[in-house]
């Protein structure tokens, strides 16, 4: 049986947020139509799809992969905001997971999907990153240590109500500490995300500042 839209509107702890316009999930076939939308624009039946992580790919990407790489990708840097309602929040106590805004740079991992299973990955991708479809699915040069190549980015779709901007530090942090959903704790999220970046020898100097506010025995990156 197909899943029903939830109709639900955003907390009052956020109070200098304009007005939020009614969350909704996407429909099998909504979900289903962009996944396949991509798909046919992007992939080939018999070539492999690289997808590049950020948040939470970085360190449980959750699909089998045949090759993993170092990334850059230009024109967008990693930002807590996205309102999470469904895995690391509610509808009535949203998290903040990570998006891409527009600007700057970000450092991640690129995963080659063997050409096999890009129908299989794309459909659990989809399911995972698309559920309010609050990402716009491209198709973008990353820069690689084996040289350029094209892989699927999930970006932050500014039009939508799940879009996040500007939150003052201390309401971020309290977010962040206070929401729990499906895949667990928001905090446990930023923490191992950070932990994740750190192993592969990634540094973003925004999350290690957060960082210390959630764990403050952190030491100082320079």
């Amino acid at each position: 049986m197909l899943s029903r839209p939830v109709t639900v509107t955003q907390p009052s702890l956020i109070k200098q947020r304009p007005a939020a316009q009614p969350f909704r999930r996407l429909t099998d076939e909504e979900r289903l139509a962009s996944m396949q939308h991509f798909y046919n624009r992007h992939c080939r039946p018999h070539e492999d799809l690289w997808v590049f992580g950020y948040g939470s790919l970085v360190w449980r990407p959750e699909f089998d992969y045949t090759e993993r790489r170092h990334a850059l990708l230009r024109g967008y840097h990693r930002a807590l905001c996205l309102w999470s309602r469904i895995n690391r929040g509610t509808p009535e106590q949203p998290g903040l997971v990570f998006g891409l805004e527009n600007g700057g740079s970000c450092r991640g991992m690129v995963y080659r999907i063997h050409a096999a299973n890009v129908p299989e990955t794309l459909d659990e991708l989809w399911k995972r990153e698309m559920p309010s479809g609050a990402y716009i699915p491209r198709h973008l040069t990353c820069r690689t240590p084996g040289g350029p190549i094209q892989a699927l980015v999930f970006t932050m779709d500014k039009s939508k109500d799940g879009y996040v901007r500007d939150l003052p530090h201390h309401e971020l942090i309290h977010i962040v500490q206070r929401a729990h959903g499906t895949y667990g704790p928001c905090a446990e999220y930023v923490v191992e995300t950070a932990r994740a970046l750190k192993q592969q020898g990634i540094h973003d100097r925004r999350l290690d500042e957060l960082l210390r506010h959630l764990q403050p025995d952190t030491p100082k990156t320079e």
